[in-house]
């Protein structure tokens, strides 16, 4: 079977600004790149495509040996599905670029159905993995990890959660930078 991964990213200049009483915007800058580097090094051997509508990322993504989905115009729901439609495999992982401990992207894969990773709150989805064939219906937001699970349960596709430690922490608020290193930028 063959797979992917879709790496969501936004401006790195726009990213974090729920962090800015906390942190300048140069942290918050370098903070998501950090962690976007750190979700690219996490898919392994797994071919990758940054999904954004910003010419920095791209020329970043494109570096790091990414391929790049232009999705100019288009929320993050719209982002995802233009990627996973034209991504030409079987299987595809769509990974959230704010995950600062992500290990193994190849874990989350599944053969069968949709595998769902939530953040350690149980609210949001932090990792997806579908099959191409099944035109998931993405649903990002707050309370998209449940939403996720009906959407599969709707289209009859077979739903696996997992829960590892490195792919349930992401990085939204404060509380969340806990065992987290920020740059100095």
């Amino acid at each position: 079977m063959r797979s992917s991964v879709v790496v969501p990213v936004k401006s790195f200049t726009l990213a974090k600004t729920r962090l800015a009483a906390h942190l300048s915007e140069p942290q918050r800058r370098a903070l998501a790149q950090q962690m976007a580097e750190t979700v690219l090094r996490a898919a392994g051997d797994l071919p990758v495509t940054v999904t954004c509508d910003d010419e920095d990322v791209a020329a970043w993504a494109r570096s790091h040996g990414a391929s790049v989905a232009w999705t100019p115009g288009t929320d993050l729901n719209g982002a995802v599905a233009a990627a996973v439609a034209s991504s030409g495999v079987d299987r595809v992982v769509v990974a959230h670029a704010d995950l600062p401990k992500a290990r193994d992207l190849a874990a989350v894969v599944g053969t069968d159905g949709v595998v769902l990773v939530p953040d350690r709150r149980d609210d949001g989805t932090n990792v997806l993995s579908v099959p191409v064939e099944a035109r998931f219906p993405f649903a990002y937001g707050p309370g998209s990890f449940a939403r996720h699970a009906a959407l599969a349960e709707s289209l009859g596709l077979a739903v696996a959660v997992l829960r590892p430690d490195d792919l349930t922490w992401d990085v939204d608020g404060p509380a969340d930078l806990e065992g987290v290193h920020v740059p100095c930028a």
